[in-house]
């Protein structure tokens, strides 16, 4: 019978050990993906209005994206350790706002991954660049 309990135990410890490695492993996929979006938005950030607008007009990828989209790997400009490279796949997609085409871009930035039980997640971001920056926009033009 004390046999019986302590084979239970362990392998309820176990289970709840799985359990708690996949969350701690999700943890660390979503803190990445973050830091992925986080990096993609600023380098997107310190580009002109004419660089992005371009990138919004530009052709789509062979895999048949919208014009506007891109699709890279993390390693393309976040990191090239071997825990970002062929584990991220970043989705950018830049399109004009449809109430002021000319003057804001809508920017959404995805990242995909797989976790190591299989499972695939994703999380997203979205930005607006406006071309005399926000401040300038909503405070100047908006609202007269």
């Amino acid at each position: 019978m004390a046999s019986f309990v302590m084979a239970f135990g362990i392998a309820t410890s176990i289970i709840t050990m799985q359990s708690g490695f996949k969350q701690i492993d999700l943890a660390r996929g979503t803190t990445l993906a973050g830091q992925i979006m986080q990096s993609e938005v600023e380098r997107l950030r310190m580009m002109s209005y004419a660089q992005i607008f371009a990138m919004s007009s530009a052709a789509g990828t062979p895999s048949g994206q919208p014009a506007g989209t891109a699709v890279f790997d993390g390693g393309t400009y976040f990191s090239t350790s071997s825990d970002v490279v062929g584990k991220y796949a970043i989705t950018r997609t830049i399109a004009p706002d449809s109430t002021r085409p000319t003057e804001v871009m809508n920017i959404r930035v995805q990242v995909r991954w797989r976790s190591y039980d299989g499972r695939w997640h994703q999380r997203s971001l979205d930005a607006i660049y406006a071309k005399n920056g926000l401040y300038d926009y909503y405070y100047t033009v908006a609202h007269p």
